[in-house]
């Protein structure tokens, strides 16, 4: 690279097409990179195909894309080899890291790190605790799993979490707190008129929204005219919809999809309410805050900065 040479940053991530945190930072980095800085913005997807994106990415990016299928084994080999050509023709500067599963620890090793190497964690170590209560064996896998985790995060040259509390989660030297950015700043705040309750983030257990049933059950009784709105990609699985029934308050909740323009959606409530049993930032609580909307939080791990 000579001096007029714009810095090649790749990041390597899975699909950009959703509606969440990672998607949406994401698009706000690469591209203030590629636009302000003329970075020279490469994206590697994994099995993309011809997805839409949800959130606004630069013109100026270049995509990459591995597919990826068939058996365990198949999927490792092709997505390895994918990750070396694409990296092997690129020749990045540096290269983020940008997965919060388990495979993203051990791309240093897939690709024999060919240049400094970033590691951007999204989300809190929690995200592998599927369930309130764990048996022994669940609690031995955690540990191998976080074991793993640990090992592949001490190759990279800097491994960025979001928040001071996401840092107690670690035992790494290469350790560096980065926090997202607030994706809007809008010229007009909520009235705080209208008699509603949001809450955005996608049907899982970390959001907790099975406990923010259960609280709606005892507010409904005591304030009927109030309404609850969540925001977020619908997992039937999680059978949120039969719960709200069960609890009766089917006619005070409903469960919208994700919303592009979530911007009027939180200017139009007057709560904004996390249910969180843990986070890796947060966002959606500095943007409800950015519309004057005052939030009511779990004290959950690890949103605090």
């Amino acid at each position: 690279m000579t001096n007029n040479d714009p810095i090649k940053l790749l990041y390597i991530t899975n699909q950009i097409s959703g509606s969440g945190g990672l998607e949406r930072v994401l698009s706000i980095k690469a591209s203030y990179l590629a636009d302000k800085l003329n970075y020279e913005v490469h994206i590697v997807t994994l099995n993309q195909g011809n997805k839409s994106l949800f959130y606004k990415f630069s013109d100026s990016l270049i995509y990459h894309n591995i597919n990826a299928l068939g058996n365990p084994i198949n999927y490792f080999l092709k997505y390895k080899n994918g990750l070396k050509k694409i990296v092997d023709f690129v020749k990045p500067d540096i290269i983020s890291v940008c997965d919060d599963g388990l495979k993203g620890f051990f791309v240093p090793w897939f690709i024999k790190k060919p240049c400094p190497m970033v590691y951007e964690r999204h989300v809190s170590k929690n995200i592998e605790i599927k369930s309130d209560t764990t048996s022994f064996f669940q609690s031995i896998k955690l540990k191998f799993i976080f074991a793993l985790m640990n090992l592949g995060a001490k190759r990279y040259n800097r491994f960025i979490v979001l928040t001071k509390g996401n840092l107690k989660e670690w035992n790494l030297n290469n350790l560096e707190v980065i926090s997202n950015p607030l994706s809007f700043y809008p010229n007009k705040i909520s009235s705080l008129e209208n008699k509603t309750v949001i809450a955005v983030g996608k049907h899982c257990h970390q959001k907790g929204y099975d406990r923010l049933l259960k609280s709606w059950e005892i507010l409904s009784e005591k304030y009927p005219d109030w309404k609850l709105e969540v925001y977020g990609s619908i997992d039937k699985r999680e059978g949120l919809h039969n719960l709200a029934k069960e609890l009766k308050v089917d006619k005070s909740v409903t469960f919208f999809p994700p919303e592009k323009n979530i911007g009027e959606k939180y200017k139009s409530a007057s709560i904004y309410v996390m249910s969180s049993r843990y986070e890796g930032f947060g966002m959606v609580l500095i943007e409800a805050m950015a519309y004057g909307v005052p939030c009511v939080s779990f004290d959950c791990p690890h949103q605090t900065l």
